[in-house]
């Protein structure tokens, strides 16, 4: 039961900052899920619990989707999401654990530093950004800061990049979720996964307006940062 209340709290709070902030879910939930269930069903998790909260999100804006955009990045994902798989399941738990906590925190720092690269736009860059998406969604869970990196450097508005980030992210979590599996957990603990991201989605939609959004999303980065760090310890320690 306790590890049932703490894996539905991660989920309630990565859902509440991602319904808060518009980003957040797999930074903040991916690091904690990985310590508490291991690699393989953490992002298993991750993958399913971010598929339905971009389905949820996409169907208040799905007109707004380029979908002659989100070709190239779509098919550049579905090319690396196997790669990403066979990788998380042949690297050694340790080493595994290495790697997902420096993604995170890689993610994190670019992020914060609002990264500009001339050659992460156009279509070599929606290529580049969508191979890494997959990759990075398929191995640790986290296919969203490629994306984020090349709207960016593309040039999109916020306004811009929401429904279209929400789209990538249901086709992605659905092809990861195709090669990793459906993670192997119990009635009770789907249990409170899906009443997390049902408060998570009820307590971000209460407090979005309510707390300045730039507080909000230092608070995630920082968050998503000890949970990269910690996860990178843990894995070193097991070495």
């Amino acid at each position: 039961m306790r590890a049932e209340l703490l894996l539905g709290g991660i989920v309630l709070l990565g859902a509440s900052v991602q319904w808060l902030t518009g980003m957040g879910f797999a930074l903040v939930a991916v690091p904690a899920l990985v310590l508490l269930l291991g690699p393989s069903d953490g992002v298993a998790l991750a993958n399913c619990a971010a598929g339905v909260i971009c389905l949820v999100g996409l169907t208040s804006g799905w007109q707004m989707v380029r979908l002659r955009a989100m070709v190239p990045l779509i098919l550049a994902a579905a090319c690396t999401v196997p790669l990403g798989t066979w990788f998380s399941n042949h690297l050694p738990e340790p080493a595994l654990l290495i790697t997902m906590g420096a993604l995170v925190t890689v993610a994190v720092l670019v992020i914060m530093r609002g990264v500009r690269v001339p050659s992460l736009s156009g279509l070599k860059g929606a290529l580049g950004a969508g191979a890494a998406g997959g990759f990075m969604n398929a191995s640790a869970g986290l296919g969203g800061p490629p994306v984020s990196l090349y709207a960016v450097n593309a040039g999109w508005t916020i306004r811009e990049f929401v429904p279209n980030a929400l789209c990538y992210g249901v086709v992605v979590n659905i092809f990861s979720v195709g090669t990793n599996g459906v993670p192997r957990l119990d009635g009770g603990t789907w249990t409170a996964a899906a009443v997390g991201l049902t408060g998570g989605a009820i307590i971000g939609k209460t407090l979005s307006g309510r707390v300045p959004e730039n507080r909000a999303r230092q608070l995630v980065l920082l968050l998503a940062l000890v949970g990269g760090v910690s996860t990178m310890v843990k894995g070193a320690l097991g070495v």
